[in-house]
């Protein structure tokens, strides 16, 4: 019998969470088609990154919760001579149809990764200009539609290199699937980067500006000491901070802030509001569940909330609290988009917005 074609898929993960990224990855794969003749990942605990070999079955990275990143791998060198690692990449390359619109060099997101850097760095320039002159490699004007694939060079340490190559449209469009955040000296903690890069993760800029708009009202569950508040408040949004905790810094007597020493779980809105944003220490099941009434409630058009991760069994657990959502939501009627993301500043817990479309 013939063995059917197979394609390898680089998927960036954060440390520690491969099993969860490849078992995602490939219920995904399954659902499509039957996985036929080829073998299960070789998962490397905590390396930041997962292969995994499929059919004809196509990956979404939209709607991968782990995958940080996904790459279509084509070559893998496993020693680069320490004298010239410039050859056997172009070589590599050479065998590679097309031009690509961009070059990114990319290390994993480790202790060992964060090393490389200063490699990659003096090597790009190199590899560069070496595809420029072999007309492999477009300026960002000559692609500025962002139609053609990126090229990765993706070094797991200095002497070996995954070759491959990523979709705009079906991908991250950040350097490592890593859309940093820096610390706002004026914010009250550390929190306000998750809520930073959910945004930008999340939505486009046109987004942003139509749905965070000036003068919108917003309710924060789990508000204190106010790192997401305080992401709202600089957008002009008015904020009811619900918590028995103190608001910090800032948002202390913060004329857009309205802070109530209640439950967060037993709060109702007197009235709908735009927004609901919660980072609540809890069972994801019980943040869902929350959820689930407030949309039903039409107490909120828009979202973005925490679930909290178990040690084990981290998929199911998602699955079970994701998919509560959208049957409720289901049954009342209620036209939605929602994405889930394990962010880069989340650590154990998954990002996610859900807000109401018209249909």
């Amino acid at each position: 019998m013939k063995k059917p074609p197979q394609t390898d898929w680089l998927l960036y993960c954060r440390p520690g969470f491969e099993q969860d990224c490849a078992q995602e990855a490939l219920r995904q794969a399954k659902q499509q088609k039957p996985i036929i003749g080829t073998e299960q990942p070789a998962i490397i605990a905590d390396s930041g990154y997962v292969v995994v070999a499929l059919n004809e079955q196509k990956l979404s990275w939209r709607e991968l919760i782990f995958t940080r990143q996904l790459i279509r791998l084509h070559h893998s060198i496993a020693t680069l001579p320490e004298r010239d690692r410039l050859t056997p990449i172009l070589d590599a390359i050479s065998t590679l149809p097309g031009t690509f619109g961009a070059l990114w060099l990319e290390a994993p997101d480790t202790n060992e990764g964060k090393l490389l850097p200063t490699f990659t760095r003096r090597f790009q320039p190199l590899l560069e200009t070496a595809l420029r002159e072999q007309g492999r490699l477009q300026d960002d004007i000559q692609n500025k539609h962002n139609k053609l694939p990126r090229l990765h060079i993706f070094f797991p340490d200095k002497n070996s290199a995954m070759i491959g190559s990523s979709d705009p449209h079906n991908s991250a469009e950040a350097i490592m699937g890593i859309v940093r955040q820096s610390m706002p000296p004026e914010a009250p903690s550390r929190s306000t980067m998750k809520l930073a890069e959910a945004i930008e993760v999340f939505m486009d800029r046109s987004e942003q500006t139509r749905l965070l708009r000036q003068g919108m009202q917003a309710v924060d569950l789990g508000a204190a000491p106010g790192g997401w508040t305080w992401q709202l408040v600089k957008r002009g949004i008015r904020v009811t901070a619900v918590d028995n905790g103190p608001m910090k810094g800032a948002l202390i007597n913060h004329p857009l802030v309205q802070h109530l020493k209640q439950d967060g779980f037993k709060y109702a809105p007197r009235k709908a509001v735009d927004w609901l944003v919660c980072d609540m220490v809890e069972k994801p099941s019980k943040v869902a569940k929350l959820i689930e009434e407030w949309f039903a409630a039409g107490w909120c058009k828009h979202a973005i909330f925490n679930l909290k991760l178990p040690m084990k069994q981290r998929v199911i657990a998602l699955d079970s609290a994701l998919g509560g959502i959208r049957k409720r939501l289901d049954e009342e009627g209620i036209n939605y988009r929602m994405i889930a993301k394990h962010l880069y500043h989340d650590r154990e817990e998954v990002t996610v917005f859900l807000t109401k479309t018209k249909g």
